[in-house]
């Protein structure tokens, strides 16, 4: 190896180990794409023979009504092993450096979207998508220098047990009043904003056993706070599972995918970051450099949101 590459990749901050995540993350992004595009074929036959308007929310006999969908069954077993495929990554390596590799999910999605619905993308979307992809790019570039992980402390779980509940409490309130209001970028970023919850608590469940390994289990009052981070895990991805069913009948796929992917790692890297400490040795360039490439990345979805060809009727 050239004496430069070898001096590179002495200054990255993941073993061998930890970089096993990256290939695992990257394999649940393929299943992430193939299964949004098999339930959002599920959802829109269900809102397309159904009486009930499903823009401010599927009811509860349109939800029935998928589980008898074969496509929407598949899409969910598929989505089901990539979620596995996170956790598994997720465990092995820093959250702010495996979560963000879900944005390949979008140019698969795109394509194989653009195949199916026969809408070509127009230049204004590509370049939306890559926007997105570009931003995200630039934030695991610089992570893989700096991101490492730390155990799980009391009051790290009980900060992120707190921001969960008032996350839930405010878009449950928002949907219930809101909801005959809401266009689809609110199911969207909702529930990618919902999802970076869910990876991240699942980051620090899988740490929290990790520790508990290591100190034998020891009891105490921490596990009280495991049990309550995994109650909010539960019921922050049954909200944004619903507002992603939602967002299925109100937008293309390749668009809700984009907030799974783009907003999703964005919140789950700055609770990583300010709560979890895993970027604790970087420099003030690479907090900037994270804040640029999170914006160029939001800045993207909401142009998606307005240039997509299947947005605009």
């Amino acid at each position: 190896m050239p004496p430069e590459l070898t001096d590179l990749a002495s200054e990255l901050s993941l073993t061998p180990h930890a970089a096993l995540g990256i290939p695992i993350a990257l394999v649940g992004a393929v299943f992430l794409s193939i299964g949004t595009q098999f339930q959002h074929a599920g959802v829109a036959h269900v809102d397309r023979n159904s009486a009930d308007d499903a823009t401010s929310g599927l009811s509860m006999k349109q939800i029935v009504a998928l589980l008898g969908r074969p496509s929407w069954v598949i899409g969910t077993l598929l989505l089901g092993l990539a979620i596995v495929l996170q956790l598994t990554s997720i465990g092995l390596a820093p959250l702010i450096v495996v979560q963000p590799l879900g944005a390949i999910a979008l140019v698969i999605t795109a394509i194989v979207n653009a195949r199916v619905s026969k809408v070509k993308l127009d230049r204004a979307s590509i370049r939306a998508i890559a926007t997105c992809v570009g931003g995200i790019a630039l934030f695991v570039g610089v992570a893989a220098f700096f991101a490492e992980s730390h155990p799980i402390t009391e009051t790290q779980l009980a900060v992120v047990l707190t921001i969960l509940a008032v996350v839930l409490a405010t878009f449950g309130t928002l949907f219930a009043i809101f909801r005959d209001r809401f266009k689809p970028i609110f199911y969207i970023i909702g529930a990618g904003v919902l999802f970076g919850f869910v990876a991240t608590i699942a980051k620090v469940v899988i740490g929290r056993i990790q520790t508990l390994i290591e100190m034998e289990f020891h009891t105490g009052s921490i596990e009280w706070l495991t049990i309550g981070l995994v109650v909010g895990l539960a019921g922050a991805a049954a909200l944004g599972s619903y507002f992603v069913q939602t967002a299925y009948s109100n937008g293309p796929p390749d668009l809700v995918i984009a907030g799974l992917t783009v907003i999703d790692p964005i919140v789950a890297i700055t609770i990583g970051i300010v709560v979890l400490g895993e970027a604790s040795g970087a420099p003030l360039w690479a907090m900037f450099a994270f804040l640029v490439a999170g914006a160029i990345a939001i800045w993207g979805v909401f142009q998606l949101s307005k240039h997509h060809p299947q947005t605009q009727n």
